[in-house]
């Protein structure tokens, strides 16, 4: 079994497979679930009761250059509608550079999460029209099925990635840092 089929096998099987669906009627432009809701269930499934990551939330990101805060709010409302026990952090990537104080401007959905913070979070899984998986893995799977938590190239430095690391190992201690 190739990466991406396992990585649908355990997440079909778990809240996002059960989100996933929504999240593509939305039709919000360039759309990706990612980040640590894909990450954290693929741990727990590989480490079971050793790792005590959950997911969080759902980061959803997606690109309209035109859009506006409203998009956001109202994707997030239809979807706290639909599963009032979940969370949702819902951003237009395009817009990154005006609530992140300092950061560059990315031109695509793709570009903001390919610089998350770790390469186990810059993963976005979405479904196609035809409501087939989708994936996006500039960095690939191995880091997320071998348990490493390593930053994205334009994280090295970031104490945030240093900081985020260090809570992961102690919830999960069978991951490795590099």
């Amino acid at each position: 079994m190739d990466g991406v089929d396992r990585l649908q096998k355990i997440l079909a099987d778990s809240p996002i497979g059960e989100v996933l669906p929504a999240i593509s009627k939305l039709n919000l432009p360039d759309c990706w679930l990612a980040g640590g809701a894909l990450r954290n269930t693929v741990w727990r499934s590989i480490f079971g009761e050793n790792c005590q990551l959950f997911i969080n939330d759902f980061d959803i990101a997606f690109f309209d250059e035109a859009g506006d805060r409203n998009q956001e709010l109202a994707a997030k409302a239809t979807l706290n509608q639909q599963f009032p026990d979940y969370l949702f952090d819902i951003k237009n990537q395009s817009s990154f550079a005006r609530w992140r104080s300092g950061k560059k401007t990315f031109i695509s959905t793709e570009d903001g999460i390919k610089n998350w913070l770790h390469t186990t979070a810059a993963i976005g899984v979405r479904l196609d029209s035809q409501q087939n998986w989708e994936y996006f893995t500039p960095y690939g799977l191995d880091d997320l099925f071998n348990g490493i938590v390593r930053a994205t190239p334009t994280n090295i430095d970031n104490p945030d990635a240093q900081r985020k690391a260090d809570g992961y190992l102690q919830k999960c201690p069978c991951l490795r840092l590099l």
